[in-house]
């Protein structure tokens, strides 16, 4: 499957809190924490519910029917 959205940063990672928040999949930073222990979220083909998990160019999310790529 590929990415439906690529999220671009300018700073060397970014973290998947950032990430939900960005792609509007939560309304705002706080919401990651119970997002996370409640929904399956693959992060580079690999379950992942760590909020602080670093995300650099070229790695993939997966939520739900959702892609991201994080691009540079």
């Amino acid at each position: 499957m590929k990415a439906n959205q690529t999220i671009q940063i300018t700073t060397p990672y970014i973290t998947l809190g950032q990430l939900l928040k960005l792609a509007n999949v939560i309304g705002n930073g706080g919401e990651a924490k119970s997002f996370l222990a409640t929904h399956e979220v693959l992060v580079n083909g690999e379950a992942d519910n760590r909020r602080g998990r670093k995300l650099y160019p070229g790695d993939e999310v997966r939520v739900g029917g959702e892609a991201f790529l994080i691009g540079a």
